[in-house]
């Protein structure tokens, strides 16, 4: 895909999501995302914060909280407080058509939250929401690729098997082969173990257990109380 494919695919995504987002309740927009200790509506706030400069990209890290995933979190919550659900949603069609993106990231990566978040949205409650192959093949073949962002740990453990997508051409790696849409590879990728049913083939057992496997620290440590 060129950039013009790249940011039709971007505002395509947008302009769906808006209007899903249109037809929610109040309830749905309290119910947890994909996203491990995020809302709904934690996810859509953090779909308007895609286009910060150098400044508000520094000024977010003035409130570091131990990682870039936790602060990222905290710049999203902290968002989702200040807008109504109106505002948010205005804020997220209000990037259909430009094509800025975060300081110190690419087009690529804007396509993947995009992409990602909104399955993040649809996948738990409910909705229906299918992602545009060609656009999800390019954004996994970033995902497995990047070297800067870093890669995320999901990432990085799918090294080692041969990823081949079942609803368009697209492969990935050498090993035992694991198939399934290319939606779904792109969600494990992202850590969104949601996808795990959809695998077939000789790794797919092996793969999933690496995926699901508990680190050994965290299988040690004592139970909170």
């Amino acid at each position: 895909m060129n950039q013009d494919q790249i940011w039709h695919a971007i505002d395509t995504q947008r302009t769906g999501l808006t209007a899903l987002l249109d037809t929610l309740s109040d309830e749905e927009w309290r119910r947890p995302s994909l996203c491990e200790g995020w809302t709904v509506r934690d996810v859509a706030a953090h779909l308007t914060q895609q286009q910060l400069g150098p400044g508000a990209a520094f000024s977010m890290m003035r409130h570091w909280r131990g990682s870039l995933e936790r602060t990222i979190q905290d710049a999203a919550c902290r968002r989702a407080a200040e807008l109504t659900t109106a505002q948010i949603v205005a804020g997220i069609r209000g990037t259909v058509g430009s094509r800025r993106h975060n300081f110190g990231v690419t087009s690529l990566e804007t396509l993947i939250d995009i992409l990602v978040h909104s399955q993040d949205i649809a996948v738990p409650l409910g909705r229906p929401f299918d992602l545009p192959t060609d656009a999800a093949a390019v954004a996994t073949t970033r995902t497995l690729s990047m070297r800067w962002p870093p890669p995320l740990p999901s990432a990085r453990k799918l090294a080692g098997f041969r990823l081949v997508a079942t609803d368009t051409t697209w492969s990935h790696g050498a090993g035992p082969e694991v198939r399934a849409p290319i939606g779904a590879l792109l969600l494990l990728g992202c850590g969104r173990m949601t996808a795990l049913p959809q695998l077939s083939g000789d790794g797919a057992a092996d793969l999933t257990a690496r995926l699901t496997a508990v680190p050994p620290r965290a299988a040690s440590r004592p139970p909170e109380r």
